[in-house]
């Protein structure tokens, strides 16, 4: 059982049609260097915090928002990730504070956005305690493949290219932005 669940939070976030949460890590990832992995970790954690949050209270049935709000949010959420990017671009630490506090609460957005499909592998299961701690450590193991995999790339690009970080951000959060920009539109 915790084998499958862990499976299933793996590959809800690798698989291709959830684009808008890599999306999202790719701009919670841009200012940063991959010499700033440790801060990145703990940026991520709180964003899985968020969402282990929000996907409890809808797993346990306490709260069940919209689905359309909650897309909409989520693009939202992408493009405000970016503009933080780009107007607090170095990761000191009182930057490193709103950026922790603005990742769990958007965590609690992206949470709901998981809900309905946990509620659907869950069914009327009345075990939820260690298919949601399987869950979200499938989750938490994806999105470090997908910062890991990004940091490495930017390794890769400082070494090679002498790319800078300023350009980096300003490349990952544009793009970013605009995407999530198409993707308010899709959703209002």
């Amino acid at each position: 059982m915790f084998s499958s669940y862990f499976e299933l939070g793996l590959w809800h976030i690798l698989d291709p049609k959830g684009l808008d949460h890599v999306l999202f890590l790719l701009a919670l990832c841009a200012p940063f260097q991959s010499k700033h992995w440790k801060q990145l970790l703990f940026l991520i954690t709180a964003f899985t915090i968020g969402h282990s949050i929000t996907l409890a209270l809808a797993a346990l049935g306490i709260a069940s928002p919209n689905s359309g709000t909650i897309e909409f949010l989520i693009a939202l959420t992408i493009g405000i990730t970016a503009i933080l990017n780009i107007l607090l671009p170095k990761p000191d630490t009182s930057v490193m504070r709103i950026k922790y506090v603005s990742a769990l609460f958007f965590g609690l957005i992206h949470g709901f956005g998981f809900s309905g499909y946990f509620r659907m592998l869950i069914g009327q299961d009345d075990e939820v305690v260690l298919p949601l701690f399987a869950f979200n450590l499938g989750i938490e193991a994806a999105q470090i493949i997908v910062v890991f995999a990004l940091l490495f790339f930017l390794f890769l690009a400082e070494k090679s290219f002498k790319t800078k970080a300023r350009d980096w951000n300003l490349f990952l959060s544009g793009m970013a932005f605009g995407v999530s920009l198409l993707l308010l539109l899709q959703r209002i």
